[in-house]
Order: C-alpha cells, then sequence, then structure tokens
C-alpha cells in the first residue's frame, strides 16, 4: 500500500477539526483516549508478531 504523507496528514488534521468542532470537550478527549488507546494496543500487537517471527525465523535456522 502506497501512502502519500502530506496527504494523509491533512486528512487527519482536517478529521481532528471536525471531530472537535462537533464535539462537545469531554466526548472529544475520551475520542482521542480511545484513539490513543487503539494506536498503543496496534502497536503492542504488531511488536508482538514481530518478536514470535524472529523467535520462529531462529527456532528454524
Amino acid at each position: 500500500m502506497s501512502v502519500n504523507p502530506e496527504a494523509l496528514a491533512a486528512s487527519v488534521t482536517a478529521a481532528a477539526i471536525a471531530i472537535a468542532d462537533s464535539l462537545p470537550e469531554d466526548e472529544a478527549t475520551l475520542l482521542a483516549s480511545v484513539f490513543m488507546q487503539l494506536g498503543d494496543t496496534l502497536t503492542t500487537i504488531i511488536t508482538a508478531r514481530d518478536i514470535n517471527k524472529k523467535r520462529d525465523a531462529d527456532n528454524a535456522s
């Protein structure tokens, strides 16, 4: 998948502005926390997969 970094950043910024303009501050803060947790959890899953792949590759050799 090819991603244009500038377009991605602009899209995320536009989404953040739209959310901030349409939600009360407490709800926007909660949504931000949910997205932060989502990012952290994805990082944890991907890291664990990478560790397992490396361990499997080491065990195979």
